[in-house]
């Protein structure tokens, strides 16, 4: 018997894209889910549907009403999403919020959706470089924008929230999330013009894939506020990650040599805790790079 079944989960920010899919993935799982959105969607299918905001200290606490575990997912995705105020306000507070009430409550367990934005990387209006491939969670941030900031933030609300009621959180930092088909119209582009991955690190993960890594985030034996990288586990360009590296980062320190297409993240910590591997990746010809 599946460790999520009878369990009640709430999800919040279900009618998104990671959103909709989880809402499914659980629910196939036997999980009891109560969503908390702030519109409907018609495919979104669920226990309980409610409608609301984030920031609510009463809408929140009419989703988590006889939850035992908690999906935050809801957020403004993208620092254009509105202004500066509002996306990093958002966020800030829809996470302490989800995350207090959760931890007040005595819940046990909460997922968290961060990015790879933490890093301050892809968005950064700067000419900036990472400080090493392949990334990893220790890798040190340059933080220039207030989506970037805000899940900054929310990984360190996490920590805080372990420390004070003892709820277990696993952040995840995601790269661009989609459905098959929009990554592989995304490698298409990828194969036109490889260096617009380069401050993504050409990673991508398939929403299955999102949702099976936070099925494992809340049933995984740990403990405390802990950060993953997670993403497939090869590129979205049709080239060597070698020849990448070469062509758009020759002066950045590489750890180790990567193979094929291989991502350059190191996803040994979300592999080696949670067991996760991405099941959903791009079949893609190896080309030779010609610039």
């Amino acid at each position: 018997m599946n460790a999520l079944n009878g369990r009640r989960v709430t999800v919040t920010g279900a009618t998104g894209r990671i959103g909709l899919v989880t809402v499914e993935h659980l629910t196939a799982l036997g999980a009891v889910v109560t969503t908390l959105s702030n519109g409907e969607h018609p495919d979104l299918k669920a226990d309980r549907i409610l409608v609301g905001d984030t920031r609510s200290e009463t809408d929140v606490a009419q989703a988590l009403e006889d939850a035992d575990l908690v999906v935050h997912l809801a957020a403004l995705a993208h620092p254009s999403a509105g202004t500066p105020y509002d996306v990093y306000s958002v966020n800030v507070v829809s996470t302490f919020n989800v995350l207090a009430q959760a931890g007040a409550r005595g819940i046990k367990r909460a997922v968290i959706a961060s990015s790879i934005n933490a890093t301050g990387l892809p968005f950064n209006p700067h000419d900036i470089k990472p400080a090493y491939f392949p990334w990893d969670e220790k890798m040190a941030t340059d933080v220039a924008d207030p989506y970037s900031l805000s899940k900054q933030n929310d990984e360190n609300t996490a920590r805080m929230a372990w420390r004070r009621w003892g709820i277990d959180v696993v952040a995840f930092r995601f790269p661009h999330v989609n459905s098959g088909e929009l990554l592989q119209r995304q490698a298409d582009r990828a194969r036109e013009d490889p260096a617009g991955g380069f401050r993504e690190a050409w990673s991508y993960l398939d929403t299955r894939d999102a949702a099976y890594s936070i099925e494992l985030g809340l049933t995984a034996p740990l403990s405390g506020a802990h950060t993953f990288f997670v993403a497939a586990g090869t590129t979205n360009a049709p080239y060597e990650t070698e020849a990448l590296l070469d062509a758009f980062a020759p002066d950045v320190p590489r750890l180790r040599r990567f193979i094929g297409r291989e991502v350059p993240i190191d996803l040994t910590a979300v592999r080696t805790v949670l067991g996760f591997q991405a099941q959903h990746e791009l079949d893609l010809p190896t080309l030779p790079l010609e610039l």
